[in-house]
């Protein structure tokens, strides 16, 4: 397939090959773009570089996404190997650990300043920087998820940085559409990730999730790379300051069946 051909652009937050940036990234590859890729230090070096290497990355650069000069220094780069770019991809997101167990309530300052400025800001600074690079008819889109819009639990304080990241998403779509640039969110329903095994609970989320999903079962890499490879493509021309849910349609049901028999037979 031939749809990315010819077609340049940068992920940032690729970590592994079991995560959602790496099966966005392998979909944006197989249908011929050409990807640069980001790492969050030197620690998370030696799991992107393969990665990148066995996709033909012209670039493979460290990036702090906190740190205006990284990022600026990355887009710097960018132009001096491809030029124009034709798509970003901002797959990035951090709270401490702590601040996603017990209750939202006793979520710290620092806990709320540092989950809102790596899972938030950084995308109004990546599109600050990237906006001069995009070509028109270009497209930035962030990863983004239900816990944004409904309480999930232990995801507390994320959930804000979600509902963040989309509002933001937003307003760049209004600053950056008179030049022909798309932004979107791309929310994935839950997937087996080393990140989201992280969160307490993460099992019965998945079963929660196949149950309500009108598809009866959770998304695979496959289901959120492709819509990846959508909001990326020419084939959402016309797609902007939308959030694209990619969950088997679990965010659109109140409870299934299988929910209200449950509770019936609890009465």
């Amino acid at each position: 397939m031939d749809l990315m051909k010819g077609k340049k652009g940068i992920i940032f937050g690729v970590s592994n090959t079991h995560g959602i940036a790496y099966g966005i990234a392998k979909q944006l590859f197989d249908a011929g773009a050409d990807i640069a890729f980001t790492y969050a230090g030197e620690a998370m070096e030696k799991r992107v570089r393969p990665i990148a290497e066995g996709m033909n990355a012209k670039l493979i650069m460290s990036c702090d996404v906190t740190k205006e000069d990284e990022v600026e220094a990355v887009f710097k780069e960018c132009e001096k190997i491809y030029g124009k770019l034709d798509f970003v991809v901002h797959a990035v997101a951090f709270a401490p650990k702590e601040d996603l167990m017990g209750r939202f309530v006793d979520t710290t300052k620092q806990g709320w300043d540092i989950a809102l400025g790596v899972s938030a800001y950084s995308l109004v600074s990546i599109c600050r920087h990237a906006e001069r690079l995009m070509n028109e008819g270009s497209s930035i889109f962030a990863l983004t998820y239900l816990g944004s819009v409904l309480s999930v639990p232990s995801y507390n304080v994320m959930g804000v940085a979600k509902a963040a990241l989309e509002s933001a998403m937003r307003f760049l779509a209004v600053d950056l559409g008179p030049k022909g640039i798309r932004v979107n969110c791309l929310s994935s329903g839950p997937v087996k990730t080393l990140a989201s095994m992280g969160i307490a609970g993460f099992t019965k989320m998945l079963k929660a999730g196949a149950m309500r999903a009108p598809l009866k079962r959770n998304v695979a890499l496959e289901d959120v790379g492709k819509a990846g490879l959508y909001l990326a493509s020419d084939l959402s021309s016309g797609t902007t300051g939308e959030v694209i849910y990619v969950d088997c349609g679990c965010h659109s049901a109140y409870a299934s069946a299988e929910e209200m028999d449950v509770i019936s037979k609890a009465e």
